[in-house]
């Protein structure tokens, strides 16, 4: 029984011609005796977007297992990062879907693809890793040179703000008035409730003393 393959083919430009590498796929998948049930194709695309028409109708068919091999011309075909490369081809792997990659020569079916899939895995986590170190090291440096670390706090004036949407002014209009987005206003708004609130108890939980104190 033949088995159920699905191709994959992008080009970064619409100039380039995608039909060359459907070619490839074709003859390879006929070699290896597949019989093709889908083709995906991303025209004028980077691979460098992790969103694609092709790749996404190929990863939803994939999940209602409407193939079980995969055929690439190549990994950069899939995606320019590791990072994205690897989710694509541990969730194939997840639902039993082979890999093969023609350039590569990587198919991971056999012991040698699997062996290469973990050691990319490795040097992805390593440069995840790495990343970190260096963006750990940035802050340092910049909390040593008396930089603040994080976003700027917003200037505006919070009361005056409080007080126009509480007076009536809308979510909309208030956000424009100010410059920031309308769950800013909302949070500001709630936080100065929330402190009313809180001096309103101070309040009462201070004058109840006094009065018993003047009754008795």
């Amino acid at each position: 029984m033949k088995r159920a393959a699905a191709i994959y083919a992008r080009v970064s430009t619409s100039d380039q011609h995608v039909e060359t590498q459907l070619y490839d796929l074709r003859q390879l998948a006929q070699q290896r005796g597949y019989t093709i049930v889908a083709e995906y194709t991303d025209v004028g695309i980077s691979g460098t977007k992790a969103r694609r028409p092709g790749l996404d109708a190929l990863m939803s068919d994939a999940r209602k297992r409407k193939f079980n091999v995969l055929l690439v011309a190549a990994f950069d075909r899939i995606a320019r990062s590791t990072k994205h490369f690897l989710q694509v081809v541990d969730e194939l792997d997840s639902i039993a879907i082979e890999f093969i990659s023609r350039r590569e020569n990587i198919d991971t079916s056999g012991a040698m693809g699997r062996m290469f899939l973990t050691i990319i895995s490795c040097v992805a986590e390593l440069e995840a890793e790495l990343i970190k170190e260096r963006i750990r090291a940035g802050m340092r440096r910049r909390k040593l040179e008396g930089f603040r670390l994080g976003r700027q706090p917003l200037d505006i004036d919070h009361h005056a703000l409080v007080l126009d949407r509480l007076s009536g002014l809308s979510l909309t209009k208030c956000s424009k008035k100010y410059g920031i987005s309308r769950a800013s206003v909302v949070r500001f708004v709630r936080e100065a409730r929330q402190r009313d609130s809180v001096d309103v108890r101070k309040f009462t939980n201070a004058a109840v003393p006094e009065m018993a104190d003047s009754i008795a």
